[in-house]
């Protein structure tokens, strides 16, 4: 008797009712802190009226959650994941309570604009220390509540949930700064984080596979670094993303683009700040029902390559349309990076150790986001605003030309 072929099951993930209730708080999380991410970068350009000023809001999430990641990881991998996750969540609340505060008409007649501008650069850095806990301990809580046949599907359902948060978060937040303010904004940014965190709380414990003394600290740290360093298709595809998002950090000047070369307002600034992120879902939910079956590893350089030469034409643009359009291009070739280095990581990773390599990769990629936005505020403010970003994707194609031919197993690789 033949057997019936399996038919692929684009929703499979999204069937498990655990899962989806880490999705819905996921997106309600991430919603919130992309607003107050675009929000605060909007704020401090206003306060302040300097590029370089937006660079150092990067400079000063990334410094405590680089700094912090590897000892997280190992945390991670010996607590609770639902306790720790819940913790994180709450405290990004409080954060974002203090925000709130700030922007009061009360704090703004009280306190100078520097000071106000201090202010958040200090809130900015609380949350990088929560970060280095918090965003690794949603890679762990995937796989240890979808069946290891079904990661695939549930790491793209994950990215696109990710990026669909995203560009409402970046694209909402426009519209709200100009009809509610920064006040009636961050209402609204607490209330998604609060409702967020009653979905995450329906969540089931999720106990460590390492007991805590195990093993030593710097001894759990180092034997993390090692799988990563040694297994070569995650060093280059982590490498990879590192350095294009650390020179190909366009997004970061937006404020600057948006306000000063195209003259737009902060509906135009939200469009622009969504436009990469709308691009990435449209290619999320591609890649959902229709998965890369062959060669991701040379389609993964070949789209980061592409994101270089769309920042590069966005530098150039003195066309709102032609900007939205490119950077919205940039997002479809972000999102298939995305999913591929997702998808080898989720893949490549023993149980025991996700809370460590998730720290690696969020140090290497989720920093790499503050430290690109912290490098383009020094560019910037060396070169001025358009060639420092033309510099920077003339940087990331470098780099994929520069990672082809030292990392032939990662351009090799399919699964």
């Amino acid at each position: 008797m033949t057997q019936q072929p399996t038919t692929y099951d684009a929703f499979a993930a999204m069937r498990i009712p655990e899962y989806r209730n880490l999705m819905m708080g996921r997106f309600l999380f991430i919603m919130g802190l992309r607003m107050m991410g675009t929000l605060v970068g909007w704020w401090i350009y206003e306060l302040t009226n300097d590029p370089f000023a937006i660079g150092l809001i990067g400079l000063s999430e990334v410094i405590p959650a680089v700094s912090l990641s590897l000892y997280a990881g190992h945390v991670i991998d010996i607590s609770e994941k639902r306790k720790l996750l819940l913790r994180g969540v709450s405290l990004y609340f409080t954060c974002a309570i203090f925000l709130l505060l700030l922007s009061s008409n009360y704090t703004s007649t009280q306190l100078s604009n520097h000071w106000i501008a201090f202010s958040i650069y200090v809130i900015i850095f609380f949350t990088g220390i929560i970060r280095a806990f918090t965003g690794p301990t949603f890679g762990t809580m995937v796989a240890s509540i979808v069946p290891r046949e079904q990661l695939q599907n549930a790491t793209t359902w994950n990215q696109g949930i990710w990026l669909t948060a995203s560009v409402t978060g970046h694209a909402t937040v426009g519209f709200m700064i100009a009809l509610l303010g920064n006040t009636g904004s961050l209402i609204i940014i607490c209330s998604l984080v609060a409702i967020g965190f009653l979905f995450m709380y329906q969540l089931k414990p999720k106990p460590s596979l390492n007991e805590p003394g195990e093993k030593k600290t710097m001894d759990s740290v180092k034997e993390g670094l090692r799988f990563v360093f040694k297994t070569k298709e995650v060093l280059g595809a982590l490498s990879l993303d590192l350095f294009a998002v650390l020179f190909g950090g366009a997004v970061a000047m937006i404020p600057v683009f948006a306000k000063d070369i195209l003259k737009t307002g902060p509906i135009g600034f939200g469009w622009l700040n969504a436009a990469s992120d709308i691009g990435a879902i449209l290619v999320v939910i591609l890649l959902t029902l229709f998965p890369l079956r062959k060669q991701q590893g040379k389609k993964l350089l070949f789209a980061v390559g592409g994101f270089g030469v769309c920042i590069i034409i966005f530098a150039l643009s003195e066309w709102f349309w032609l900007s939205f359009f490119v950077l919205m291009l940039s997002g479809i070739l972000d999102g298939i990076s995305v999913v591929v280095r997702g998808t080898i990581l989720q893949l490549k990773t023993p149980d025991q150790m996700r809370g460590r390599v998730m720290s690696v990769n969020s140090m290497f990629i989720n920093s790499s986001n503050e430290l690109g936005q912290f490098e383009s505020g020094v560019a910037a403010k060396l070169l001025g605003v358009v060639p420092s970003v033309v510099f920077g994707g003339c940087m990331t194609l470098l780099v994929v030309v520069g990672t082809w031919f030292k990392a032939p197993s990662l351009r090799k690789m399919e699964y």
